[in-house]
């Protein structure tokens, strides 16, 4: 039983890894870059991903699947044959690994940033993706722990739907394949595999049931995706402005006033009538 969920988890974290966005090519900020530079002066690195939404269905599907259990029965009863499997290894008495398993993704991406290896995104633009994939996934999480009132399998209380372990964990993990596939696929998969164990160990520990951990995973893998999408639209709306000003810094005067609007009025003949038509640019 330990095997097959394993494969099973580990299904989903392939699915997942295989919707990893493509690194940009662009020229990358060092970390010890100053935020005015990060922001204003660097490389537009976070490119619209309009046509990778897409990506956040098989996540949904995950978080489909948790909600469904809330009320599905054979559902339910697939969470207790899970959990009575996990009973016979007794688990219980082990430490709780995944609590140090469940940031190791995270942790591992500014490592390596530390060492050399540059991400997809700077510095600044990673971290705070980072902090609005953790904001949608906290939201959702913790909101319906309290919404939902599961009973942990182990009983100690209510906040079992979803794994709030295994969202960090995965959220860690698409973090990590999302900023540094394109140097190796390994780093996708060893973040993957992290959060595929933190997910195994809060079920075999009884803190939650399988379809809280499919659920988690979901909120997790989802919540990162978004921020991808989501974190271009405000990065550029609210940086374009500093941007141009530091790159027309340098530019003629005489350019700038040439630049900065432009006219032309032509003559025009439509039903029978001459006229003139202006257009002014600014």
């Amino acid at each position: 039983m330990k095997k097959v969920l394993f494969l099973g988890l580990w299904f989903i974290a392939f699915n997942a890894g295989a919707q990893t966005v493509p690194a940009d090519t662009g020229k990358k900020v060092n970390i010890v870059d100053t935020l005015k530079k990060d922001l204003f002066t660097a490389p537009d690195t976070v490119k619209h991903l309009r046509s990778k939404t897409a990506a956040l269905i098989p996540p949904a599907i995950l978080v489909g699947y948790g909600l469904s259990s809330l009320a599905l029965k054979p559902l339910q009863r697939f969470d207790r044959y899970v959990y009575q499997e996990a009973n016979e290894h007794n688990f219980s008495t082990t430490k709780h690994y995944e609590d140090y398993f469940q940031y190791a993704p995270v942790v591992m991406v500014y490592a390596v940033n530390l060492v050399g290896v540059h991400g997809k995104n700077t510095f600044v633009d990673r971290t705070l993706i980072y902090v609005m994939a953790q904001g949608m996934m906290n939201a959702a999480v913790f909101g319906l722990k309290n919404i939902t009132h599961r009973l942990r399998p182990n009983g100690s209380d209510r906040h079992s739907f979803p794994s709030g372990h295994t969202s960090n964990s995965f959220l860690g993990a698409e973090f990590m394949a999302q900023e540094l596939n394109e140097k190796s696929v390994y780093y996708g998969i060893i973040g993957y595999t992290f959060a595929t164990t933190t997910g195994l160990f809060r079920i075999y520990h009884q803190n939650h049931w399988f379809s809280d951990v499919v659920a988690g995973a979901g909120f997790g893998i989802l919540s990162t995706k978004a921020a991808y999408l989501i974190y271009p639209h405000i990065r550029n709306k609210l940086f374009k402005s500093g941007r141009d000003k530091e790159r027309n810094r340098d530019v003629p005067t005489e350019l700038k006033k040439e630049n900065k609007s432009s006219s032309i009025l032509l003559p025009s003949y439509q039903g029978g009538v001459v006229g003139f038509q202006f257009a002014m640019q600014f």
